[in-house]
């Protein structure tokens, strides 16, 4: 019997009287849940996204050096690390020495073939595409499981530009995201127009919320309208001084500023804010192509300054380690670092790689895990997984768990249960 069969069957055995369905089926999530291993400490992720796909064997699992462009390999030399017999690549030497912090997820893969946008929607969604569904980003259901933690901040912010692979899907328009491309100034939506009076604005506000309402009562039945209207009655709300004072990054020290680096490194400074004001998920894109001319993508000519885009990577991420620690917040916070495929060993013709998600790597920091490890590991030239393969539902579940979300628990489409993850297992060896 299939499973929906098997949901209608039931449904239809409660009506006759025969055993309470939702009982039995809370009981069916009951056990999922007793089965999982013990949940993490966190309470919020930041969730730092190197858009492009960056090369494993050049960064988190480093391989023996290329001797040229016609022979496959890394091309840097390894360093060792803080977790004895753990390599990372010597441009990531700052994050080497807090590795015992974090662990290095070696076998992340999925099938999605050289496409950027389809591997992009899949390590945010966890799932292939389906024509009668959107399916929710992780982000977006970190924020319908936890919300924000105090009133007046967004539940989920996305700094860099916005996409519909972080959307919130099904879920509606409030478990969307605020999102930022100017870290001092914060989102420009929430931003008031310069010149504009208390009075005015005052006025303005009035008015905007007559008319809100008259076309909410005219629509009360309509569940997209009303989900429309919740999410900017909580914008406005967002508006306020508390979340905006989020972006005076100026009231930071110099020295830490300083050590956190160029505008990738202040993102994720802010991040650091955002979560402590009480934001659940936050994700940070280091997708700047300017550094390099290709960002991590690669191809040809990109490859010559890739090791800036590390470099920049192992600053922000080493700094953000280290803050978070020193502020007690690094066991509440869980730093994940991901990418929508990883670059094979071989060389283009240009001198730089292409795509491959039959195997790469991802890290997590922080967030209460049981860290300083290496999970699974990939053949000498990392082309393919030789042992524990992580699925990226695996790898959401893992996420979730940190955060104390059942990964198993069953999200409703319409009346479609969807569960929050596609069958996905939290990596046992992350969780005491």
């Amino acid at each position: 019997m299939k499973r929906r069969e098997h949901l209608k069957w039931m449904g239809g055995a409660a009506a006759l009287g025969w055993f309470d369905a939702t009982s039995s089926i809370s009981s069916l999530q009951a056990r999922s849940a007793a089965s999982l291993p013990g949940a993490g400490s966190a309470d919020s992720c930041i969730f730092l996204w190197l858009g492009g796909g960056a090369c494993h064997i050049d960064t988190f699992d480093p391989k023996r050096v290329s001797r040229g462009k016609k022979d496959p390999g890394s091309y840097y030399p390894a360093v060792d690390t803080a977790v004895p017999g753990v390599q990372l690549c010597e441009h990531l030497s700052r994050t080497a020495k807090l590795l015992d912090r974090c662990a290095v997820v070696r076998t992340l893969n999925h099938n999605v073939v050289d496409e950027h946008a389809a591997a992009t929607n899949r390590v945010h969604t966890g799932r292939p595409p389906a024509d009668s569904t959107v399916y929710p980003s992780i982000g977006s259901i970190v924020s319908h499981q936890l919300g924000a933690v105090g009133d007046g901040v967004p539940a989920y912010v996305v700094a860099g530009y916005p996409s519909a692979s972080r959307g919130p899907g099904f879920l509606g328009a409030k478990h969307s995201y605020v999102y930022l491309t100017d870290t001092e100034l914060g989102p420009a939506g929430l931003r008031r127009p310069t010149g504009l009076s208390d009075q005015r604005f005052d006025r303005r506000k009035q008015l905007v919320n007559k008319l809100r309402q008259g076309y909410s009562e005219k629509h009360i039945e309509d569940e997209r309208i009303q989900d429309y209207v919740a999410a900017s009655d909580v914008g406005a709300k967002l508006a306020g001084p508390k979340f905006m004072s989020v972006f005076q990054l100026s009231s930071e020290p110099d020295s830490l500023r300083q050590e956190y680096g160029g505008e990738f490194g202040q993102r994720c400074l802010m991040a650091r804010r955002l979560v402590e004001s009480g934001v659940r998920f936050v994700e940070v894109s280091f997708n700047l192509n300017f550094i390099n001319g290709t960002g991590w993508d690669t191809h040809n000519e990109g490859q010559l300054q890739q090791h800036v885009m590390i470099d920049q990577l192992d600053q922000a991420l080493s700094a953000l380690i280290r803050d978070l620690e020193s502020r007690k917040r690094l066991d509440r916070t869980l730093v994940v670092v991901a990418t929508e495929f990883g670059r094979p060993p071989e060389f283009d013709g240009g001198g730089g790689r292409g795509h491959q998600g039959k195997a790469f790597s991802g890290l997590l920091a922080g967030g209460g895990l049981k860290l300083g490890q290496a999970i699974g590991a990939t053949d000498e030239l990392g082309r393919k997984i030789e042992s524990r393969p992580v699925s990226i539902p695996d790898f959401h579940a893992t996420i979730h768990h940190a955060l104390g979300i059942n990964p198993s628990e069953e999200l409703y489409d319409g009346d479609r249960p969807v569960p929050i993850t596609d069958r996905g297992q939290p990596i046992a060896e992350l969780f005491s």
